[in-house]
């Protein structure tokens, strides 16, 4: 197995084209946002008898508490193999130990989309790898399948769901827009500062939003879409498209407005740009299963997504590859951190 930087979009992106397994966070223009906010990143593509495998996006993170190298949801693979999968995972740690020790990082880790499985899970493991004491990225996903008519996507929705959708189609006060104006996200921004005065949480700043916007908005893959209530902009969602597929990362919705249903008619409108986009899947970004964790801060978001139809994507558990003491202390910290958020 042979590791090389790709430094090609064109073989970066074709290859990615035909995994099955993949979000936005393994897209070239992703690796170009994380380069804006300030990170380093690796390319990697491995290649076995002069045959492009699979590829990783390495990203280095440098925080108080330590720095790592990240690979988000990959190394992406095509095969099925296990025996394969084992040896590009080999491959990877071998890579990541190198690059690793010249960086002078802490620890690696890992936020792999393969499916979990205990096959796969034996792949990391047998490496040595160790579970994470928190998810890097979502490990499970919401996925709809929007390849079907639009009449079958809205019979397949929950009752409700489809019900609060034409309702909101009648309702004469509710509009959608839909926006490619970077400057629009300082009205997303406001919306957000004022919903974290009452859920408590920590946002994506305006400066990364921005960021990830121009990053994707230089191959049109982004769009922004605002709910207005009487004019008033009450809601918003940013939403990618990339390699055939719609993804709903950043959303925002007024404390004031949470009765009304422009949220279901703002989501439905972008399964449809997603649709014209020529996407055969729209992933809501981010499952827990509600009835398993009821009171986890995304179960309540989870619901919503839910009512579209679709299913479930588990991904295996984040793994990390300690390299140096500091990764304990690192572990006790984000243990501790992931207790008092309830996750």
């Amino acid at each position: 197995m042979e590791v090389k930087e790709i430094k090609n979009k064109e073989i970066w992106e074709g290859f990615l084209a035909k995994c099955s397994e993949k979000t936005f966070l393994n897209a070239w223009n992703w690796g170009a946002f994380q380069e804006t906010m300030g990170s380093r990143i690796w390319r990697l593509g491995f290649f076995e008898n002069s045959e492009l495998v699979s590829v990783a996006l390495v990203v280095k993170n440098q925080a108080k508490r330590g720095s790592f190298l990240l690979v988000p949801h990959g190394p992406n693979i095509i095969t099925k193999d296990l025996v394969t999968k084992y040896r590009i995972a080999e491959a990877l740690l071998k890579e990541l130990k190198s690059i690793g020790a010249e960086e002078g990082v802490d620890f690696l880790r890992l936020g792999c989309i393969w499916e979990n499985n205990p096959e796969n899970a034996s792949v990391f493991e047998k490496l040595g790898f160790r579970l994470a004491p928190i998810h890097a990225h979502p490990e499970a996903s919401w996925k709809l399948d929007i390849s079907l008519s639009e009449e079958k996507i809205l019979s397949e929705m929950r009752k409700t769901t489809r019900y609060l959708i034409r309702q909101a189609e009648k309702n004469s006060d509710i509009e959608v827009v839909q926006s490619r104006r970077v400057e629009n996200l300082n009205v997303f921004d406001v919306m957000q500062q004022e919903l974290v005065k009452h859920q408590h949480f920590i946002p994506f700043s305006l400066e990364y939003m921005k960021n990830e916007f121009y990053s994707f908005d230089s191959d049109e893959q982004v769009a922004l879409f605002f709910g207005k209530y009487k004019g008033e902009v009450v809601a918003g969602s940013f939403v990618l498209f990339w390699s055939g597929i719609g993804f709903y990362h950043h959303a925002v919705l007024s404390p004031q407005h949470h009765d009304l249903p422009i949220s279901y008619l703002m989501q439905w409108q972008a399964i449809k740009e997603a649709k014209k986009r020529g996407c055969v899947l729209y992933d809501f970004w981010g499952f827990v299963d509600p009835q398993k964790n009821p009171k986890h801060p995304w179960a309540g978001p989870t619901l919503f997504k839910m009512g579209f139809g679709g299913r479930a994507y588990h991904y295996l558990k984040t793994y990390d590859f300690p390299l140096s003491f500091k990764y304990y202390l690192t572990f006790l910290f984000e243990k501790l951190r992931k207790a008092k958020r309830g996750l």
